[in-house]
């Protein structure tokens, strides 16, 4: 899902990043493919460093996504495949985004999942529900009645998916979308200072790369 043309001026930041690109470069994971990463086309460097909500020594990498995107869908087995693998200092998260207004309801859902520690039950299911089964969840009402149907509490979940601490975090994956300059779904944020766009595998592999050339710096 594509929200508009990359911007490569407004994004790289030239020769004077502090990681060094040769050294980056050389890192790569056991499954990565023959071509290294190269800046410019398989990743990009933020001009201004993104926020960062992990703590000090770990590598934050953020999923940014929407439950409507096909891409995202297909991409989840293999996000959710790699997460397993990484070690103890580099924290994912997924973002989900919101390219207009439409898309709100669909951020609250993830989140209000996310407080009743509903995730890894429901998340997957949210996708199948809207590319397989072809549901129509684009409103808070839809979108109740379906996680009811998954055998939830109606008046818990309405609590958490209007509670201020949803909003809360609906605005923060906006700030975060908005400093990485998200251009489509799905796509990576890494460690505050690269944006990855969507390359299917190859976007994890990427990822692997800019992590292990930011263990070395």
């Amino acid at each position: 899902m594509q929200r508009r043309e990359f911007s490569r001026a407004a994004l790289l930041s030239g020769a004077a990043a502090s990681v060094g690109l040769a050294g980056l470069l050389s890192q790569r994971p056991a499954h990565a493919q023959t071509a290294a990463p190269r800046e410019g086309r398989d990743f990009l460097r933020l001009a201004r460093p993104a926020p960062v909500d992990s703590p000090p020594g770990k590598i934050e990498v953020l999923e940014f996504f929407a439950y409507t995107c096909v891409h995202c869908f297909n991409f989840e087995p293999l996000l959710s495949a790699w997460m397993r693998t990484q070690a103890a200092d580099v924290v994912v998260r997924r973002t989900p985004v919101a390219f207009s207004d439409a898309f709100v309801p669909y951020q609250r859902l993830y989140y209000a999942l996310e407080a009743m520690s509903q995730i890894d039950a429901l998340h997957a299911r949210v996708f199948r529900a809207i590319h397989v089964d072809r549901q129509r969840l684009g409103t808070p009402e839809a979108i109740t009645d379906w996680v009811v149907r998954q055998g939830v509490d109606r008046e818990k979940f309405s609590g958490f998916y209007n509670s201020f601490a949803v909003a809360g975090r609906v605005r923060r994956a906006t700030q975060l979308q908005e400093a990485y300059l998200v251009e489509g779904t799905p796509s990576l944020g890494v460690a505050g200072r690269f944006y990855v766009p969507g390359q299917g595998a190859r976007t994890l592999q990427v990822a692997q790369a800019l992590i292990a050339g930011l263990r070395s710096a």
